[in-house]
Parts: structure tokens; C-alpha cells; sequence
């Protein structure tokens, strides 16, 4: 069993009034929550073998400590089941992490949100949607672990709309924004897999990231005329001056025949990390970047980001329809890398 738990305990008398007194306190995400009792939160914590007490994690700019017992405590307001509970606290440990550098994504006009990748044996566990509406609602899992995750950042370290989080426009993968990779009909190796860890291991990659971007090819029978068309695409979406990663979230038709001409994943990074860069040129021309036009300019190339190591491609999304998608990660190369953590059951 969970240690004493610490936290401030309100009593509300009438059965129907908790969830107006979350929203009374400022505690929601603009949706109900579930009332955080004791019985709840020691639940999930006994769930994931944590100590009330135990750091989480320490977010250095904020001077914030975030313990098990408060990131419980949003799990249960987010509707999580206790066995999700570990899934969100590798995903803490990843936006806490100095990697991730948490005072960027979570203050930023930008408007970035958590996108969560979850890999191994525990997405398959949870049922953690990686086919069908992908992004979209339907899936328990999906929609509460990232609720929870953003409910931690918003109750624990103080990234609350208008005050902390300066989002000029924000998109509403800022209420929860978690894949899991389709491993299962993927013929490529495993997200997690190529950042370190082994096929039997389950982890949550955390990006910060803008919201996902949908192409469409039906018309290509080979990998490089699907690959073009993303490529297109991406070299005049997003923000296009160097971002520290993009993702490409590619679905079963592409995925098939993007296969079956036999690239795999290091073949599809560096073909897209060579056919999305920008001239000079254009960026001046565009006005992403200053200063006049140079001789040269027309010919040199910036790439969207810095290496091709830097695009992270996952398996996922419907079998049928010839769509996938690509997201733009947060800001600069500097500012916040993605972060891979180990889910610890």
C-alpha cells in the first residue's frame, strides 16, 4: 500500500457538487473531472508502486517538485484507470526532463502540446488506439493519459492558459495528444526500438509539437511518389527554420507500399530530410528569413531540421485510405528535444 497521503483534502457535502468544486478552484481543463479522493488516488498509486512522497521529477525553471502523489491525483481527474498510471508517469518524466526543457514548450506564444508515442508491450496491454481515427476520440487510454499529463503541467507546475501558457493559438492536442506506434503490422523496427531500448521494453517518447498535418497519395504505386508528395508538403508547412524534430506518422497504405519497394525507416529519414529543404532564397522571399537576397542564395538549402536522425518515424493510423501525416515539433533545434523514458511496471 501506498504512504500518507499529503495533500490539502476539501470536503463537499452534496454528492453533485465535486465536480463544480474542481471547476470553482480552477482545477479543469475546461471538461468535468473525476472527484480525486483518497481511496482513487491511493489506488493508482499502489497501481504503479510508488510512494506518495517519491519525486517524479524537478522542473529546474519553475522550481517545482513533482511528486507521485500529485500526479495521481490528475490522473484520477483525467479518468484514468490505475493501471494507466505508470504509462503517465514515464510521460511526466519525460516533460520534466532537462532534455525536454519544460519553460519553453509549456509557457510559449507557439502553442506547443505533449505529443506521447507509446511503444511496447504495455500499448497493446491498454488497448492505446494506434489504427483507426488515430488522433481522433473513442479510445479510454489514449484520451486520459494525455489529459492527465496536462492536467499535471497545468495544476502542478503552473501552465495555466493566459497566465503561464502564452499560446497565441494553441490547437487541441493540448487536451491530449498520445499514438501508439502499430507494431504489430509494421515491417519496420520499433520507434523505441531505434532510440535504445529493446523490442520487449515498454516506453513513451514525449515531443512537444505542433498539431498534426494530413497529406494524401493515391495515386503512387512506389515509395518515392508517396515520399514526394509528403516531402512537398512539409517543405512549406510548419515553420520551416530548422525545428529539433518532425514526426511522420505513416498509415497502413503508404506504410504497405512504402515497404514493399523495401525502404525501411533510415531510408525514408534521409530521403525526407534531403527533399524538404528550403533555398535561401525562398525563405527571404517568404519572409522567414532576413536579410537581402545573396549570390547563392538560390542554390543553398537549409533543411527543416538539423540531421535526419531528428525525424521520427512511426507506424500507425488506419489500415485502409491513402492519408498519413506529419507533425512539426516545437521552436528551434535548441530549445526541446524528444525524450524517450521507460514505463516502469
Amino acid at each position: 500500500m501506498p504512504g500518507t497521503l499529503t495533500s490539502k483534502r476539501h470536503r463537499v457535502e452534496d454528492v453533485a457538487d465535486p465536480i463544480e468544486f474542481c471547476f470553482q478552484q480552477g482545477w479543469t481543463d475546461g471538461l468535468p473531472v473525476v472527484p480525486p479522493t483518497a481511496e482513487r488516488v491511493g489506488a493508482l498509486l499502489e497501481a504503479a508502486r510508488l510512494d506518495p512522497k517519491q519525486e517524479i521529477g524537478f522542473v529546474a525553471h519553475r522550481a517545482v517538485s513533482v511528486t507521485a502523489e500529485k500526479v495521481a491525483i490528475n490522473a484520477v481527474m483525467a479518468g484514468c484507470r490505475p493501471e494507466y498510471m505508470p504509462v503517465v508517469v514515464a510521460a511526466v518524466e519525460g516533460i520534466v526532463d532537462p532534455r525536454w526543457s519544460y519553460h519553453g514548450p509549456g509557457t510559449s506564444t507557439a502553442g506547443a502540446a505533449v505529443l506521447m508515442i507509446v511503444n511496447g508491450p504495455i500499448a497493446r496491454a491498454l488497448d492505446i488506439n494506434a489504427g483507426d481515427n488515430l488522433f481522433g476520440p473513442g479510445w479510454r487510454a489514449n484520451l486520459t493519459i494525455g489529459r492527465a499529463v496536462r492536467l499535471v503541467m497545468r495544476n502542478v507546475c503552473g501552465s495555466i492558459p493566459g497566465t503561464l501558457d502564452r499560446g497565441t493559438l494553441g490547437h487541441p492536442g493540448k487536451l491530449s495528444y498520445v499514438i501508439a506506434e502499430n507494431e504489430a503490422d509494421s515491417p519496420w523496427t520499433p520507434l523505441h526500438v531505434e532510440r535504445g531500448f529493446r523490442a520487449e521494453q515498454s516506453t513513451v517518447t514525449v515531443m512537444a509539437a505542433e498539431a498534426p498535418h494530413q497529406f494524401y497519395n493515391q495515386l503512387s504505386s512506389g515509395a518515392e511518389g508517396v515520399l514526394t508528395t509528403l516531402c512537398d508538403d512539409m517543405r512549406i508547412s510548419g515553420n520551416v527554420m530548422g525545428q529539433p524534430h518532425y514526426a511522420l506518422v505513416i498509415a497502413g497504405e503508404h506504410m504497405r507500399t512504402i515497404a514493399g519497394d523495401g525502404w525501411d525507416k533510415k531510408r525514408i529519414r534521409q530521403f525526407v530530410w534531403e527533399n524538404t529543404q528550403n533555398s535561401h532564397a525562398h525563405l527571404k522571399r517568404t519572409q522567414r528569413m532576413t536579410g537581402p537576397l545573396q549570390p547563392g542564395d538560390e542554390t543553398k538549402l537549409r533543411p527543416l531540421v538539423a540531421t535526419p536522425d531528428d525525424i521520427l518515424v512511426v507506424a500507425a493510423g488506419g489500415r485502409a485510405g491513402a492519408f498519413s501525416g506529419y507533425i512539426p515539433g516545437w521552436a528551434s533545434a535548441k530549445s526541446s528535444q524528444a525524450v524517450t523514458k521507460e514505463v516502469k511496471r
